[in-house]
């Protein structure tokens, strides 16, 4: 069945999986209808395909963060474009974040569920232009230093206080109406964070702010990004670089990239992860501190959203804003932890105690076992190999007893 009046040919936006046409419904409401390009699902598959198969051949050549970090890439990757792929996934979004945010002060397409389909996704057109079109700002006298604040306050309330946000803010999905409001286009990528990372993000912009380097290290281990193992000694020069990124009121883009660049350089010989999580919220970071770059001389996203997460703190951490009401409720806690405490001392008393080791440490305990279960393999192949020659081939005794000597020594002054 057709359920358009009009529809027309030409795509007003085009991407790699999908483009956009207008179209006018029978009652002529005019509609923004995102089509699926043919094919593109099985050429994306099969991409993804190639990719973890590259992964797979060069996988032993990395070190181990490297392998795990790259490994979390690919993966989310994977599961964001397939995610992408699919309307009907593209449409719950829409529907559940919209209503989510109805109270924000930002525009949303009004999504047409009935006339929606895994391969189309039909919605109300929005007229506007990109958040970035500063002759159309200028035109319609739009202040946009006003408008980046009220970006970086949305993002900051969708990241850190409700761990629910839209990880794709490029400003081709960012358009500003002649009446200055902001627009949020393209639902396929929408992401949760748990309340550990979101308490892990809101310590390492506390510590980074105040320049507290143990709270900044304990932070960065708990948000996953350095290792359990991590030396603290050897991190003093990348926090430090960290702390002038943060403070610094006077970094243009340029020197801001600088500095970047010669963070990651300080940082190459570290044990440094990249966990899924961090993956949208870098990305995020980096697009709207960006766009803020450029735009505003001397522009410093973290000095705008400390401010914010002061003022909505207990709400970030899941605390009741009534400290008389936290008070009680701490109070109505002490007797089960009186409890708890003397089911432990028993349990100690009785040698019964059992000690859980983290994720991290359990992390860093099986990396260990592996690097040394893997030099001994490759030890005692060399010893084998060098005795098996030396059985079967007694003229080549001087390369067996090369082999055995060097798996010897391998083996024991690993």
């Amino acid at each position: 069945k057709n359920y358009f009046k009009s529809f027309e040919k030409k795509p007003i936006a085009s991407a790699s999986i999908g483009q956009v046409h207008i179209a006018y419904l029978e009652n002529d409401t005019k509609v923004a209808v995102k089509l699926r390009k043919a094919n593109i699902k099985e050429q994306i598959l099969s991409d993804i395909k190639i990719i973890e198969s590259f992964n797979y051949i060069f996988k032993p050549l990395f070190s181990y963060y490297t392998k795990n970090s790259v490994e979390s890439v690919i993966n989310e990757f994977s599961k964001m474009i397939k995610e992408e792929i699919s309307f009907e996934i593209e449409l719950q979004n829409l529907i559940s974040f919209s209503e989510f945010y109805k109270d924000s002060g930002i525009r949303f397409p009004k999504p047409y569920s009935e006339y929606s389909t895994d391969n189309a996704l039909v919605m109300s057109y929005e007229e506007g232009f990109r958040f970035d079109d500063k002759e159309n700002l200028q035109k319609y006298e739009i202040n946009f230093n006003a408008l980046m604040s009220k970006l970086v306050y949305f993002y900051t309330d969708q990241m850190l206080i409700n761990g629910y946000f839209h990880a794709d803010p490029h400003p081709g999905n960012l358009l500003v109406n002649k009446q200055g409001e902001l627009i949020l286009l393209d639902f396929g990528m929408v992401k949760k964070i748990s309340n550990n990372t979101r308490v892990s993000i809101i310590q390492l912009l506390k510590a980074a702010n105040e320049r507290d380097y143990e709270l900044y290290i304990n932070a960065s281990k708990k948000l996953g990004t350095i290792a359990y193992e991590a030396p603290v000694d050897e991190l003093s020069e990348f926090t430090d670089k960290m702390f002038e990124i943060f403070s610094n009121e006077n970094l243009s883009s340029q020197s801001m990239q600088k500095l970047a660049f010669n963070v990651l350089d300080s940082t190459k010989n570290l044990p440094f992860k990249l966990p899924s999580d961090a993956i949208y919220i870098l990305r995020v970071s980096g697009i709207i501190e960006g766009l803020g770059t450029n735009y505003i001389e001397n522009f410093n996203g973290i000095k705008d959203i400390l401010p914010l997460l002061q003022s909505s703190l207990p709400k970030a951490l899941n605390l009741d804003e009534n400290i008389f009401e936290n008070l009680i409720n701490n109070i109505k806690e002490v007797p089960f932890i009186i409890e708890d405490l003397k089911t432990s001392i028993k349990k100690i008393a009785n040698s019964e105690l059992v000690v859980q080791a983290s994720k991290d440490q359990l992390e860093w305990i099986s990396k260990e076992i592996k690097t040394y279960t893997g030099s001994i393999i490759k030890s005692l192949v060399f010893i084998i190999l060098g005795f098996f020659i030396l059985i079967y081939d007694n003229e080549l005794k001087n390369l067996a007893l090369l082999l055995v000597t060097i798996g010897s020594i391998k083996l024991f002054f690993k």
